[in-house]
């Protein structure tokens, strides 16, 4: 490569020989596509079209409209393009087609489902190959004929074929658990699920007034929901009643869970799903948790926010965090999670940024709303068994920490893990996390642990952080960017990973997301829009021999360069259409009318 090569100020330093212009990545890149035209990668820009044209006509207008520009490129793409999973399928075959039932369909004529298998196959697009990791895994693939790999277990009267050698072991074993019960969704839908221990404490707080007020220390608050149960009559049960049902548990008696010097995958909204945390899991994560459930939407038994909570067999210390930012929603949640689900420990957020949370109250509102936040804390607190957590970030204005003050607060509350993620609201990722603040703030947590937060990605930066007072340390961009970080870390290493090793975690991740979310058409589209949702975040990973000074920086702009092989180049295009390309190594031909963008920009470099 030539010399001439400009790098800009916050661009991470790359060995000159690597080093490349715009024109020419995209060009080595565009020689090694196969069949694809130059004008069809052109258009492919990987925005829909309205949004294009907008850009480019705000670029014409004058030089005051450049800040409202800038503004505009930073944060979520809001007005991306979103397309359903099963909008990708003309006409699906009705379920009780493909599980064999011997009964018939329950809505018989009136079902908007195909029940002629032949006239399914006629329409359904063309397998993707002759091997099904479902069938070849558990022996069984439970979607039959619309399976993307049917012809490796259908046969040719199209029926759906079983390795009883292998089913039958792992039909006796739970891979997930903390499923929606479909009737506990009845009842949560028509209000029936009864909350007496939520009530209970509800019941101590006066509207406007602090729990204290109402008490005669603050010592005693947790005793006064007891003294309140007691005093109501107790219900007719079947057998001996246990001093478990009549005396609440004592904060010692709870479950306890060591969080001591374990890293801890941070909860990652759409990124940190079932399948991406059993490939950090796999590189030695050791704590993960699931992503921010709105206790809302829990509470009316919306399917889609229960599956937020799912937990793989091999997740040995799990969490889940919740949003919300009134003590009476939090309360019943915590409550109707405690007694329905198999988790380690109950995260808050209280550190949530986004405008849609922040205005309502919650995430990062719940930092000045101290007194709903005490509520909050002690009301979940009263009803869980377990322990209670909370995420929290510096303070919602820039150079305005408050985290400092808080603190000894919830030490009072009784929360068992704060984790301090070293930014503000106001700041988002465009600068580094304040590690000074952080190792104060450790101090004043103790003994309660404290998590340290931010701008991990090698293992220098952890041991760096070691070097504070922090019980442990949370990675969550770091994560996305490499998962292999966990090894790394505990290893004290640098990884100089092989494209050929990253392309197999995808390999892996793509499987994990076939037994997640099935391998039919709409389980295949979804893995294939959560894999492009973490490829935006791959592709800033630059690999170690590459690089003229290890370790990589989080906060630096990955410049243009060429990678020691063709692979290697395309994982590090910042271009949608090259994500496209990989996933399609891994999960065939996108359908004709897909289209892509992703949730998050990278402003963490500006």
């Amino acid at each position: 490569m030539e010399s001439a090569v400009e790098v800009e100020r916050g661009t991470a330093a790359i060995k000159e020989q690597f080093l490349t212009t715009k024109e020419k990545f995209h060009a080595f890149l565009e020689s090694g596509r196969p069949g694809q035209k130059s004008e069809e990668a052109e258009r492919d820009s990987g925005e829909p079209e309205q949004k294009r044209i907008r850009l480019d006509s705000d670029g014409a207008q004058e030089e005051p409209d450049k800040n409202e520009k800038k503004k505009k490129m930073r944060g979520q793409n809001k007005s991306r393009p979103h397309m359903k999973p099963q909008s990708y399928e003309d006409r699906r075959l009705c379920p009780s087609i493909i599980q064999e039932r011997d009964t018939k369909c329950f809505y018989g004529d009136k079902c908007r489902f195909l029940h002629d298998v032949s006239e399914y196959m006629s329409t359904k697009a063309a397998d993707l190959g002759d091997q099904c990791y479902l069938f070849n895994t558990f022996g069984k693939c439970h979607y039959g004929v619309t399976c993307r790999f049917a012809k490796a277990h259908t046969s040719a009267e199209l029926k759906n074929l079983v390795n009883e050698d292998l089913y039958k072991p792992s039909a006796e074993r739970e891979t997930v658990r903390n499923h929606l019960d479909k009737d506990l969704q009845r009842r949560l839908r028509k209000k029936q699920v009864s909350f007496k221990g939520a009530e209970a404490y509800l019941k101590t707080v006066t509207r406007g007034k602090k729990p204290e007020e109402n008490q005669s220390g603050p010592g005693d608050a947790e005793n006064a929901p007891e003294t309140k149960e007691c005093a109501i009559p107790p219900v007719k049960t079947v057998g001996p009643i246990t001093d478990a049902d009549i005396i609440k548990l004592r904060p010692c008696e709870k479950k306890q869970v060591d969080f001591r010097d374990k890293l801890y995958l941070a909860p990652l909204t759409t990124c940190g799903n079932l399948p991406f945390r059993r490939v950090c899991k796999r590189f030695g994560a050791d704590v993960t948790c699931g992503e921010m459930a709105m206790c809302t939407n829990l509470l009316q038994g919306q399917a889609s926010e229960w599956a937020l909570l799912k937990r793989h067999a091999t997740e040995d210390l799990f969490g889940v965090q919740l949003e919300g930012c009134f003590p009476d929603t939090m309360t019943r949640c915590a409550e109707l999670l405690n007694q329905n689900i198999d988790v380690d420990f109950v995260d808050i957020n209280s550190g949530c940024p986004i405008d849609l949370v922040y205005k309502k109250g919650g995430g990062c509102g719940l930092m000045t709303r101290t007194c709903k936040f005490e509520q909050i804390v002690r009301g979940m607190n009263s009803v869980l068994d377990v322990p209670l957590t909370v995420k929290i970030r510096t303070g919602v204005q820039q150079n305005c920490n408050i985290a400092h003050k808080l603190i000894p607060e919830l030490k009072k509350w009784g929360v068992s893990l704060i984790t301090l993620h070293g930014r503000s609201r106001e700041q988002r990722y465009t600068k580094s996390a304040d590690w000074e603040y952080i190792d104060t703030c450790s101090k004043l947590a103790a003994p309660v642990p404290l998590f340290g937060n931010g701008d991990i990605l090698s293992y220098e930066d952890a041991m760096k952080a070691r070097e504070t007072g922090v019980s442990g340390i949370m990675v969550a961009r770091g994560a996305l960017i490499k998962p292999w970080l966990f090894t790394e870390i505990k290893e004290s290493r640098h990884w100089d990973i092989s494209s050929g090793e990253r392309l197999d975690i995808l390999r892996d991740f793509t499987n994990y997301g076939l037994e997640h979310w099935g391998s039919d058409t709409q389980g295949v589209e979804k893995t294939r829009s959560f894999m492009l949702e973490w490829l935006s975040f791959l592709c800033r990973y630059i690999p170690v021999g590459l690089l003229e000074r290890v370790p990589q920086k989080i906060n630096e702009r990955p410049p243009f360069y060429m990678g020691r092989d063709y692979m290697e180049s395309l994982m590090a295009s910042q271009h949608v259409g090259d994500w496209i390309q990989i996933s399609e190594m891994l999960l065939g031909p996108v359908p004709k009318n897909f289209s892509f963008l992703p949730k998050h920009k990278a402003n963490a470099y500006k």
